[in-house]
């Protein structure tokens, strides 16, 4: 894709999805990066510009293969987007002729690997416990909340909650409820998990930002860390999403996501569309 960020021509993107959790990717490795709140709350209009619940940027990297920024659909940053970094990595294998990828996020450098079998995995780092860094007010294991969730970063702030049947749970009421609490002072990502098997859960999500969500994937890391903690399941499992299922696997060096990726498109923004920001 040539002129990628010439904004006088319009502004190219790439439209992309793991199991549903969608983004429009910019690759600003060629220039400065064009994208400001106010450009990602526009692409983010599902009426009025592209939709997405997250967008990515990529970027050149000191000592990876590139640099991933993302913001929500409200145009606000945040730290960490599992499904992206891993579509984002596997159209970088493309480009780069390689069956694996390393980058750079705010959790600092990650791996990402495409299997035989053709799913992407993509290590989000070692999940963050310590309540300060979440960042929680209280001990992250016993909150004392209502519900009894555990509180995990996974470069987002995390508050899973384990219930009997998380299809009942009404997400438009109670993820925003959690999203803004107190006790978690730069918000939250909030999911509802319930043990369906031995080391299979299903799980469902409000993201920080941008509200229900077909998968997210730093949300299921940490429901898979959380389930782990309390005993639930080994650090191996299977997580069954709203758009599909994913392995997470909590190992020594990190914990590795792995699911399929999807290329859908494209385009380009129009130099009328980018004067009317």
């Amino acid at each position: 894709m040539k002129d990628l960020i010439d904004i006088r021509s319009g502004l190219a993107f790439m439209k992309m999805h793991g199991l549903g959790n969608d983004f429009v990717v910019i690759d600003a490795r060629q220039g400065a990066d064009p994208v400001t709140p106010a450009l990602a709350q526009a692409l983010a209009d599902r009426h009025r510009g592209v939709g997405f619940d997250q967008l990515a940027v990529v970027s050149g990297s000191q000592g990876a293969d590139f640099h991933l920024k993302f913001y929500n659909s409200d145009g606000s940053e945040a730290g960490a987007c599992g499904n992206a970094t891993r579509c984002v990595s596997d159209w970088m294998m493309g480009q780069l002729g390689q069956t694996n990828v390393s980058l750079t996020t705010t959790r600092g450098v990650l791996a990402a690997v495409r299997r035989a079998d053709g799913l992407v995995s993509v290590n989000m780092g070692a999940p963050i416990l310590d309540a300060a860094l979440i960042p929680f007010v209280g001990d992250p294991v016993a909150t004392g909340l209502d519900g009894d969730p555990v509180a995990v970063g996974m470069g987002n702030p995390h508050c899973v909650f384990f219930v009997e049947d998380a299809e009942a749970v009404d997400l438009s009421t109670l993820g925003p409820r959690y999203e803004t609490h107190a006790r978690f002072p730069e918000k939250t990502n909030v999911e509802f998990a319930s043990v369906i098997g031995p080391d299979h859960l299903r799980m469902r999500v409000w993201e920080r930002g941008a509200g229900v969500t077909l998968a997210c994937g730093s949300g299921t890391c940490a429901t898979a860390v959380a389930s782990a903690l309390r005993g639930l399941t080994g650090r191996r499992v299977i997580v069954d999403v709203d758009g599909g299922q994913m392995e997470i696997d909590w190992r020594d060096d990190g914990v590795w996501m792995t699911a399929p990726t999807t290329y859908v498109f494209e385009g380009r923004l129009t130099p009328d569309f980018m004067a009317a920001l």
